[in-house]
C-alpha cells in the first residue's frame, strides 16, 4: 500500500539506491507512476506493505516501509531488488553499485567510485568535513538525521 513518505514513523525500514546520475525531469515524470504503482502492489506473503519513497535530488531512490503493519520478506526485498534493476534498464542508470560515493560538491552532487574517493582523500581534494551521503541508514530516522553527514560522521571516515 502506498503511503507518503513524511507520515512514515522514525522506526520505519529504509533502503536507500543512489544514481550515477541525476534523473531528468522527463524521467521523473515516468519514475514516480512506476514507483506508485509497484508500491501499490508490493505485498510480503499475501500482506500489503505500507510503503512509501523519496526522490531527493534527483539522485536517490529511497523506499521507506513501515513494519509495524507486516513486515518485509526475502521474497518482498527479492521483488523490490528485482523493480530496481528494471529502473536500471529503463533509465540507463546504476542504482544498485554499493562500491560509489555521492558527495556535495559546494552547491552540485558529485558522484565518484570508492578508489577514485579514496585517492581525492588521500590528495585531500575532500575532507573529513565534507558532506556525504551515508546510504547505509536503517531507518527513516536515521535517513531524517545521519543521511547527510560530514565525512568523519559515517563510514567514509577511514579515508582521513
Amino acid at each position: 500500500m502506498l503511503v507518503d513518505f513524511k507520515i512514515l514513523p522514525e522506526n520505519a525500514r529504509v533502503w536507500i539506491y543512489q544514481s550515477n546520475r541525476p534523473f531528468t525531469e522527463e524521467e521523473l515524470v515516468e519514475l514516480k507512476p512506476l514507483l506508485d504503482e509497484f508500491l501499490k502492489q508490493w505485498t510480503a506473503h499475501g500482506k500489503d506493505l505500507q510503503a512509501g519513497y523519496d526522490l531527493p535530488y534527483n539522485r536517490f531512490i529511497v523506499l521507506g516501509l513501515d513494519e509495524s503493519q507486516a513486515g518485509a520478506t526475502g521474497c518482498s526485498i527479492d521483488a523490490s531488488v528485482h523493480f530496481i534493476q528494471q529502473l536500471e534498464q529503463k533509465f540507463d542508470v546504476d542504482l544498485l553499485d554499493k562500491m560509489n560515493v555521492t558527495y556535495k560538491n559546494g552547491q552540485y552532487l558529485a558522484h565518484k567510485d570508492l578508489a577514485s574517493f579514496r585517492k581525492m582523500a588521500k590528495a585531500r581534494s575532500v575532507s573529513s568535513k565534507t558532506i556525504v551521503f551515508n546510504n547505509l541508514v536503517q531507518n527513516v530516522g536515521e535517513y531524517r538525521e545521519n543521511w547527510e553527514v560530514p565525512a568523519s560522521e559515517s563510514w567514509h571516515a577511514r579515508f582521513f
